[in-house]
């Protein structure tokens, strides 16, 4: 079993073909995203199964540290969003750009789109950030 995962690791070391930035962010991305679903479902099932945790969650998560991390989430998940839209219509319809060449040029393209879909999120996030994590904007 770790001969596979091994050899799993050395492969993402070692593969550069389309881009080994995005691909790599694709990956990380992906599992920030996992992470955050499966963080949010048990949040809210202590609701129903432990309601007593469920305060002390919701407060755990007013920490400027979590929140600073759930901004950086929203960004992942755009991200992973629009990249995994480039990937699929390369994939469908136009299989003759899977270039390196063509990859390197959509990669500032995927990061900024990303960016400014991921904008909108920043400033409620960021506002709320700032309110309730550091008590500005009379917050408490």
């Amino acid at each position: 079993m770790s001969d596979y995962i091994r050899k799993a690791f050395s492969g993402y070391a070692s593969y550069s073909a389309r881009g080994q930035f995005a691909f790599m962010l694709h990956r990380i991305a992906g599992l920030a995203t996992l992470a955050f679903l499966t963080l949010h479902i048990a949040t809210t099932a202590t609701v129903f199964f432990m309601p007593q945790w469920y305060d002390k969650l919701v407060e755990l998560f007013r920490n400027p540290v979590i929140m600073a991390a759930e901004i950086l989430i929203a960004y992942f998940v755009v991200y992973h969003g629009v990249n995994g839209l480039r990937i699929a219509y390369l994939d469908l319809f136009r299989p003759d750009l899977w270039t390196k060449q063509a990859s390197r040029k959509a990669t500032p393209a995927v990061f900024m789109i990303a960016f400014i879909l991921w904008l909108p999120a920043l400033a409620i996030m960021g506002y709320q950030l700032l309110k309730y994590g550091f008590g500005l904007f009379g917050g408490g």
